[in-house]
């Protein structure tokens, strides 16, 4: 029998929304409220505001911290100021990848990731696996945290009417207190829009919540998320990202720090002197029909995201092609629910903030 679906703190408050609930990484989570297309654009014009406290959280302490961050992270771990954060990937040996996450380092030896929610235990025991030898404390902190994240043009504004001090930069992140919460405000996000990331004890969440769509922000779901991170042409782990790639396909080539030093770092040198017969690529379709994860390029090819554009009103997605099709400009066709639909390679994002 299968575990049943957990809660987040905020359950009750999507089902007095009126949210349709959804399965999601052993969770139910809220997939949409008044509907996907009216919280996406709420998102872009004006304010969102997503439950994502799904995602796991991982605290590495002590004086190796840094060390083992360095071993089982692919990113320049070492170059993050306190207060810092900074995207990453975890990889196997053959460099498959096993999750991407975000690093903040919250002081000189003391760090905290947060992972994708179905990836979550099998990141923390990575991480214990090669703490051996190292004096660094590694302590799940899934359950100490609920997390929010509001993103849009308004988003600052909406947050700062709530908050102690003036809210933290871009890629930074610092502790405030938000109507009386305390809670770490982090400057990241997943839609390609600004605004930031809550984190915050679970107990507090629904109060900050509430303070939050009195303030004007709009609750959007999961089906949101993922058409938002689709424009921006941000990686989905189990889509766009797997065990079976590696980052340079995937064109993540960035967040591997020259040197090596890390877990997969011979395989990522490899595939960089020896470029992958695949890439990913942002598409666009010709129509509204949107492919979907797992349609069939043809003559080689597969979709690994695939949606309606709200912003753009056609089908989008990501797509690993042959590196001989995947310029910018490129036309394909793809084998949408048995009917061929033409499509070309646009440039990266496919919607700008």
């Amino acid at each position: 029998m299968p575990a049943p679906l957990r809660h987040t703190p905020l359950y009750d408050a999507h089902l007095q929304l009126g949210a349709r609930m959804a399965p999601f990484a052993g969770w139910e989570m809220p997939l949409r409220y008044d509907g996907v297309i009216a919280e996406h654009l709420a998102v872009r014009a004006t304010a969102g505001i997503f439950d994502v406290s799904h995602m796991g959280q991982i605290e590495t302490s002590g004086p190796d911290a840094l060390a083992l961050l360095e071993r089982v992270c692919s990113s320049d771990v070492a170059a993050i100021a306190i207060g810092g954060a900074q995207y990453g990937l975890l990889l196997r040996e053959d460099g498959g990848v096993l999750d991407d996450v975000f690093n903040y380092r919250l002081e000189a030896s003391r760090y905290l990731t947060v992972t994708n929610a179905a990836n979550h235990e099998r990141d923390l025991a990575w991480f214990r696996e090669h703490s051996d030898g190292l004096d660094a404390v590694v302590t799940d902190r899934a359950d100490d945290y609920a997390m929010i994240a509001v993103q849009g043009p308004l988003a600052r504004e909406i947050v700062q009417a709530i908050a102690s001090a003036p809210l933290p930069e871009r890629m930074t992140i610092a502790t405030r207190t938000l109507d009386g919460a305390s809670a770490l405000v982090a400057g990241t996000g997943y839609t390609g829009e600004d605004g930031v990331e809550l984190l915050l004890d679970p107990a507090d969440a629904p109060g900050v919540w509430s303070a939050l769509l009195r303030r004007g922000a709009t609750p959007a779901g999961l089906a949101a998320r993922d058409t938002l991170r689709t424009e921006a042409c941000y990686h989905l782990y189990g889509n766009d990202l797997s065990t079976d790639r590696g980052p340079i396909e995937a064109g993540l080539g960035w967040s591997c720090r020259a040197g090596g030093g890390y877990i997969g770092a011979e395989a990522v040198a490899a595939a960089r002197a020896t470029p992958p017969a695949e890439k990913l690529v942002p598409f666009v379709v010709f129509d509204r029909a949107p492919a979907r994860a797992g349609d069939q390029v043809l003559g080689g090819g597969v979709v690994t995201s695939g949606t309606y554009s709200p912003s753009l009103q056609t089908g989008i997605g990501l797509a690993y092609l042959p590196a001989a099709r995947a310029a910018v400009g490129s036309e394909f066709e793809i084998d949408v629910r048995g009917k061929h639909r033409r499509a070309r390679v646009e440039r990266r994002p496919l919607v700008k903030s």
